[in-house]
């Protein structure tokens, strides 16, 4: 199919500024005219959306839900109207219940699930079931409400192991919130309701990032100060490495940045911070800026091996966000927690405000307690969730904490990991498929690489293949997003933009997780094809083109 390259450069000009989230619909737009054109159908690899599901722990919430509708019927039954679950008995009713329908869907699972509360933290059998039951039905607002208390323990559990902490050790609250962005809405508006970050102060931001993380600080009521700190290490080839050059954390030694943001493993090259990197910023924050704060956004912990989180490794400085959504295929059902130890620097931030403020804050929550200066921070969050008027009726719904732990004790119960290793190499495989039809972008599969997301810089492959000349060429002839527009135009495949991101200028984001293995395949040779077909261009017309003679000013593109 002929590609219209002026239409292309047109589009760009007025779409190229949109969150690579809202650009990716003008990109699906031509990908979809291309599927009418040539009969192909649509690639979309640019979202995250994993294309599997957990599906036991779904049966054993599925089977519990009508046992939970029994137990209801069981109180008060007139037809379509039912009472509400009692607790005296509960568990021997359910042990009845498992054994008159022991074949039911996820039935092994459910009764795994009983006994792991019961085994693990001897919680009392009609308490524990119970607080299931009637979470499942929803007909009790969450008490209390930043989590529900048994529920909150075993997710605790597979956090901490998830994480890389000790179990012994950990002394961290959970909150239990509708996935990781409304941890993001959350976190933000309590930090600027408790006054311990401002309007303008400057926040540190570990880049590449997850988009909305850099659109939130520059919206108007935050217009944070934004410092970067670049994933800019490269090894001895000239790739990317994905990881944090000292140089770089060293940025965090400014006491005047108040905050840092990070998404771990990052978002979209994939990689988790190594050890060395790991220690290293944390002698810098202990040394230099003892008071800044930390958010680290986990998603993808899951799928990397030995996986440290700074939430365990730095407790007293970070908070921490978990999705489940990624990792069990749960996008819809809006699952996440907010984490945070007991002795954290946000706690200490607000004994330290002036008295002034002080009182602000005092008026503030001074409905929901006698002594509001005691309010930890992870439960002024909950309370600020629902503006503080509200708080009563505050936290996560009752039916999605029970799914929620459901997920927990499933993965807690897989000792041999035969799930997490399915899921890994589920996007390690899509991973090879790809640079099969890419030899010279082969890159070495470590520890701290996931493969839920593959970032492809352009230009070092470019210099890779062909020399800093054709990277002059593209630097001289093309937009940065035309790869893309020409790639969604000419064969209908769907990427994002890795600048996007706050990544390399001329990256593309491959998403692992959401089409079909065979796709990956497909998806490779066209990269392949349409950047040969870039190459061939250049060769046509000879080297007699401008060229960028400064090796500086092409790096300068890299980001």
């Amino acid at each position: 199919m002929t590609t219209n390259v002026q239409s292309i450069k047109q589009m760009i000009e007025k779409v190229g500024h949109l969150s690579p989230f809202e650009l990716k619909d003008e990109l699906i737009h031509l990908a979809q005219k291309a599927e009418n054109k040539v009969g192909r159908p649509m690639l979309n690899a640019g979202r995250g959306n994993p294309n599997w599901t957990a599906a036991t722990p779904r049966q054993a919430f599925f089977t519990f839900g009508q046992f939970a509708v029994e137990e209801t019927q069981r109180v008060w039954c007139e037809k379509d109207l039912a009472g509400m679950p009692e607790q005296a008995g509960i568990y021997e009713r359910f042990k009845r219940y498992s054994e008159v329908y022991a074949e039911a869907p996820g039935m092994t699972l459910l009764k795994e699930i009983i006994e792991y509360g019961i085994q693990k933290h001897g919680f009392n059998e009609d308490e524990w079931v119970y607080e299931l039951t009637d979470a499942i039905i929803g007909d009790n607002y969450p008490v209390p409400d930043r989590m529900l208390v048994q529920t909150e323990q075993v997710v605790k559990d597979y956090i901490v192991k998830e994480m890389g902490g000790n179990l012994l050790t950990s002394t961290h609250d959970l909150y239990a919130v509708e996935g990781g962005t409304a941890a993001m809405c959350y976190i933000f508006d309590s930090l600027m309701a408790n006054r311990i970050l401002k309007q303008g102060d400057k926040i540190a931001l570990f880049v590449p990032i997850f988009t909305p993380y850099v659109e939130i600080a520059g919206l108007p009521n935050y217009d944070f100060e934004i410092v970067k700190v670049y994933a800019s290490e490269v090894n001895e080839d000239g790739r990317h490495t994905w990881q944090y050059p000292k140089e770089e954390l060293d940025k965090l030694a400014d006491p005047s940045i108040k905050l840092a943001c990070i998404v771990n493993p990052s978002n979209p090259a994939s990689v988790a911070i190594n050890d060395e990197s790991m220690d290293y910023l944390k002698a810098v924050v202990e040394e230099k800026n003892p008071y800044l704060m930390i958010v680290t956004d986990d998603v993808y912990g899951t799928f990397c091996d030995d996986f440290k989180s700074l939430m365990m490794t730095m407790p007293y400085h970070t908070l921490g966000v978990y999705s489940y959504s990624k990792y069990f295929g749960v996008t819809g059902w809006r699952l996440g927690v907010i984490a945070l130890a007991q002795e954290n620097v946000f706690n200490d931030l607000v004994k330290q405000l002036p008295e002034d403020e002080k009182k602000i804050l005092r008026k503030r929550y001074k409905a929901l307690t006698v002594t509001p200066d005691q309010i930890p921070f992870i439960d002024r969050i909950v309370a600020d969730s629902r503006q503080v008027a509200l708080n009563h009726t505050a936290g996560l719904s009752t039916p999605q904490q029970v799914q929620m732990a459901f997920f927990s004790i499933f993965a807690l119960l897989d000792q041999e990991e035969t799930y997490k290793n399915q899921t890994k190499e589920i996007c390690r495989r899509r991973k090879e498929l790809i640079y099969a039809q890419l030899p010279s972008l082969a890159e070495k599969q470590d520890r701290y690489t996931t493969s839920y997301y593959n970032q492809i810089d352009l230009l070092v492959w470019a210099r890779l293949q062909y020399g800093n000349e054709f990277v002059s060429y593209l630097l001289d002839h093309y937009h940065p997003l035309e790869f893309l527009f020409e790639l969604a135009a000419r064969y209908g495949i769907v990427l994002l933009n890795g600048s996007g991101f706050e990544g390399p200028t001329w990256s593309i984001r491959v998403s692992l997780a959401n089409l079909k293995d065979e796709d990956y395949t497909e998806i490779g040779q066209a990269i392949g094809e349409l950047f040969e077909d870039y190459a061939t261009k250049w060769k046509a017309q000879g080297t007699t083109l401008s060229t960028i003679e400064s090796e500086g000013k092409i790096e300068s593109f890299m980001w």
